[in-house]
């Protein structure tokens, strides 16, 4: 059996199977999610992560590209209980570290006791805990990868469905899962991807009809760029976000953001409207969440289990955004409509544009 050695913050190191060899570091966390491994594991917001599968068989359907959410693995490393010879090998190809047979109940106990945690990784030959340890000594804290954005963001612009109709989409890409690009071009807009620092002259090239911020990893106080972006489109253009977008949106009005104590990750979160009063089940992947709104924005909608904020709409401004991921593959599509009423406030802004002034 290859050695597999896991360095828990606070010096504790745990033994498994080696899976896919390699040394590995990063924040640790957990999934609750029992299908979908594919999309999780190609989801660009799990970027700097050691992602632990909670579900005990990882691997029971086998791997599909054609369910990937980029063009590679995420995670620096993978845990679970037990991995299928699929999911081993896709690993061992991407050159991620992957651990099993490991109980990934005592993991999840102690990231929830916890938090997320840094940890080590070191799967191979001839490794040995030593290794694993000093893997941890040199991992950093998820806020210190002040660079993450450009670790998972377009270099440069890509537009998609160019033939469309529909609206104008400027599509900052913080960590884009593929699966939001595909919900607006189904709604026949042509979506404009920018790179997560995109200079807002290029960004106003293409005259969009709503500017929208993606999904992605780490602080948000990290992407100055998009931040200065919200800023500078707000008056005239809508503003939509998911996830990573929902906190840019608010640091860029007046809001706060802060780390949650592990996060929310998995597709059962329920997410409450406040408006309708109606509880929707949602996929989740974050670790920072709004703490406070600020006075350019309103709270419409909470989790459930611990009041975060899930939905957060403006007051004098036209934004929407979401902390859940309404586009999920796979996961619950309670939340679907999501794109009708980001595309609904871009229609408007079409229709007041065409309007000719007053003479």
């Amino acid at each position: 059996m290859t050695e597999a050695y896991v360095a828990l913050e606070g010096g504790h190191v745990l033994e498994g199977r080696g899976r896919a060899s390699g040394t590995a570091r990063g924040e640790l966390v957990f999934t609750t999610a029992y299908t979908g491994y594919e999309e999780s594991l190609t989801d660009p917001s799990y970027e700097e992560q050691v992602l632990t599968f909670s579900y005990p068989l990882i691997g029971n359907y086998g791997v599909r590209e054609e369910r990937f959410e980029s063009d590679r693995v995420h995670p620096r490393a993978v845990l679970a209980k037990e991995l299928t010879e699929d999911v081993a090998e896709w690993l061992e190809s991407e050159g991620v570290p992957a651990v099993d047979h490991l109980d990934t109940r005592e993991v999840v106990t102690d990231i929830r006791d916890g938090g997320a945690m840094k940890c080590g990784i070191a799967v191979g030959e001839d490794v040995t805990e030593e290794d694993a340890l000093a893997e941890l000594e040199q991992c950093k804290a998820m806020s210190d990868h002040t660079e993450i954005g450009a670790q998972v963001s377009v270099d440069e612009p890509v537009v998609h469905g160019d033939d469309n109709d529909g609206a104008d989409v400027a599509l900052i890409d913080c960590g884009a899962k593929g699966s939001i690009v595909d919900s607006l071009l189904e709604r026949d807009a042509t979506v404009h991807v920018f790179p997560h620092d995109a200079a807002t002259e290029d960004v106003a090239a293409v005259d969009p009809d709503i500017l929208f911020i993606s999904n992605g990893p780490g602080d948000p106080v990290n992407f100055e760029g998009a931040i200065e972006l919200v800023e500078e489109f707000v008056e005239d253009t809508p503003v939509a976000g998911i996830c990573l977008g929902q906190q840019i949106v608010a640091e860029a009005l007046g809001g706060t953001t802060e780390k949650m104590d592990f996060g929310h990750r998995g597709v059962n979160q329920p997410v409450l409207d406040l408006e309708s009063n109606q509880v929707v089940m949602t996929t989740q992947n974050h670790g920072y969440t709004v703490a406070d709104p600020g006075e350019h924005l309103e709270v419409t909608q909470i989790n459930v289990n611990d009041d975060t904020s899930e939905g957060i709409d403006g007051v004098e401004y036209d934004v929407i955004t979401r902390q859940y991921h309404p586009e999920a593959n796979p996961g619950p599509e309670d939340t679907l409509d999501f794109f009708d009423d980001v595309l609904a406030m871009a229609s408007g802004r079409a229709d007041s544009r065409a309007v000719p002034a007053d003479d």
